[in-house]
């Protein structure tokens, strides 16, 4: 099975208030996915877990069926949520770096479980 990535630690340190109700609890988890919607937004995530920085053109070339312009929207949107941080260097050329925060890549334990989840079930295969 794939791994998001075998080192992550848990979330960080924040409060929590768990729900009182299951259409409260359905609203949460429907508001969090709303983080990762957008077609290439866990492809980036999946390019940059553990702890990896990478420039744009890395990124393009990773993930090559991705246009430039709905690349740097996804990044734009993740970077809005804080979920990518971006880091532009001032030097002629440009260089831009991408890395994930401590907040996304706290995502990492949840996406782990989900595709063993997923495994059990067979929908996606175990290796």
């Amino acid at each position: 099975m794939t791994r998001t990535h075998e080192k992550v630690g848990d979330l960080p340190e924040g409060g929590y208030d768990v729900p009182t109700t299951p259409g409260e609890a359905a609203a949460r988890v429907e508001q969090a996915l709303k983080f990762l919607d957008g077609r290439w937004k866990l492809e980036i995530l999946f390019q940059l877990f553990g702890g990896r920085v990478q420039r744009f053109s890395e990124l393009e070339r990773a993930i090559p069926d991705v246009s430039q312009k709905m690349l740097i929207q996804q990044l734009r949107g993740l970077e809005r949520d804080g979920i990518v941080r971006r880091v532009v260097y001032p030097e002629v050329p440009p260089r831009v770096e991408y890395a994930l925060t401590e907040w996304g890549q706290a995502l990492c334990p949840a996406l782990d479980a989900l595709l063993r989840w997923a495994a059990v079930r067979g929908a996606l295969p175990v290796s």
